[in-house]
């Protein structure tokens, strides 16, 4: 019951936390895909920003990107809290998972 309340119960601070910890996910997976590229370690899975790495449009979309969705997440909260809540933590366990593998690769390389 106790993962079930933390999951879906949220309150204005809690979402607001755990946004700030997806964008900042999402601006550490940016910068940790740039050092791996540049350093021929890895390339980029999603075909759209492929091209614009080592680009400064890429860092730029990912901060744009992760501040919009952040807002839409925030808008969806004050109607679906739960909804929100759960799509949120879905998205920072997604976005955890992938800065543990760019920063095992470092790690492996």
């Amino acid at each position: 019951m106790a993962i079930r309340q933390l999951l879906t119960q949220g309150n204005r601070k809690k979402i607001i936390y755990l946004l700030l910890i997806l964008v900042c996910l999402v601006v550490l997976d940016g910068v940790l895909t740039e050092y791996l590229i540049d350093g021929g370690n890895a390339s980029e899975a999603n075909p759209f920003l492929e091209e614009l790495v080592g680009e400064p449009t890429f860092m730029i979309l990912k901060v744009a990107g992760a501040l919009f969705c952040a807002l839409v997440l925030f808008d969806i909260h004050r109607r679906f809290p739960k909804t929100a809540m759960v799509t949120t933590w879905i998205a920072v366990g997604g976005y955890f998972a992938i800065v543990v593998w760019n920063t095992s690769l470092i790690f492996l390389a």
